[in-house]
């Protein structure tokens, strides 16, 4: 395109959007997002993007309803603007859960944030890992799902895969974890858990080598990291030395960083969709995927195949 790439962020995830435009080598865009006394959210783009290509960085992460207004009303402030094209780029796709009505009388709320981004003025999306692949059909504007598995295998290929066993936390993700085995040229297995509650997982049963080995478990997304520390007591509980987890989207809350902490799970190593406390006390390695999100723009911004960015290294 022959208009000026230009990318803004809410407060979502600064140091990301900062990220991706020092690996592109451009200026983030100057705008004011900030809440008024009451709670209601203020925009106002601090430059001129008359016929520019505006790109807008903002995950969802906590609290996702403000960084999700956050980026309706940039949305709409750039389309106010005379933009020639708006690209929301959400690392972090939330309400994604809420992707299919499976009990009575809930919503499709996914859908709705999809119709509501559209709404707003979005002429195309840029997201990464959605919890459930179908969302991509919930738009009727062009949709570039990424996945974080390049940046992941490039770290998990230094681990010592000799005694390694990859297992998925639950059987929803059997579909991922086997990929991950495949590349790894490593042995697959699953664990059936039961969810008590929102914020309590059991682990019921297991299907795998695990005595005498170390576990990798895969998932792309932990909050509570109920799930993954449930699994890593019953995966030690049956013999395994240690237990490591990747995941693409790290949204952990208080709880999470509380469970974390218990050494359950010997290492989370997650990306930095969304902020993830750098604490040195905490078993957490986070990977930037500024290189993988900034490439994707410069290639959307000069309209080029983002095919190539689905290719992983030395596989």
């Amino acid at each position: 395109m022959n208009s000026a790439l230009k990318i803004f962020c809410g407060n979502s995830n600064p140091d990301l959007a900062k990220s991706i435009c020092s690996y592109l080598g451009v200026s983030l865009g100057a705008a004011t997002v900030k809440s008024f006394p009451d709670g209601e959210t203020f925009v106002r783009i601090d430059e001129n993007i008359r016929g520019a290509d505006v790109f807008i960085v903002q995950s969802t992460n906590n609290p996702a309803n403000e960084h999700l207004m956050e980026l309706f009303i940039m949305i709409d402030a750039a389309r106010r603007a005379s933009a020639k094209r708006i690209t929301a780029v959400i690392p972090f796709y939330g309400y994604a859960r809420q992707d299919r009505k499976d009990q009575p009388r809930v919503p499709i709320t996914s859908k709705l944030v999809a119709n509501l981004l559209v709404s707003a003025g979005a002429n195309r999306i840029l997201t990464m890992d959605l919890h459930a692949q179908q969302i991509q059909g919930f738009f009727d504007i062009p949709v570039d799902h990424l996945y974080a598995s390049p940046v992941l295998f490039e770290y998990l290929k230094t681990l010592d895969t000799d005694n390694l066993t990859l297992f998925s936390p639950d059987v929803g993700g059997m579909k991922m974890a086997s990929a991950y085995a495949g590349m790894l040229q490593v042995p697959l297995g699953f664990i059936a858990k039961r969810r008590t509650d929102a914020e309590t997982v059991e682990a019921v049963s297991l299907v795998g080598e695990t005595d005498g080995r170390d576990i990798l478990l895969i998932d792309d997304m932990t909050e509570t990291a109920g799930t993954l520390c449930a699994a890593a007591e019953l995966l030690k509980k049956n013999g395994a030395n240690r237990v490591l987890a990747s995941v693409s989207h790290g949204v952990l809350n208080n709880l999470g960083y509380e469970r974390l902490s218990t050494g359950l799970l010997d290492r989370l190593i997650t990306t930095d969709s969304t902020p993830v406390k750098s604490d040195s006390e905490l078993p957490i390695t986070v990977l930037s995927v500024n290189k993988l999100l900034g490439e994707a723009i410069r290639r959307i911004h000069d309209n080029e195949s983002v095919t190539g960015l689905f290719e992983i290294k030395g596989f």
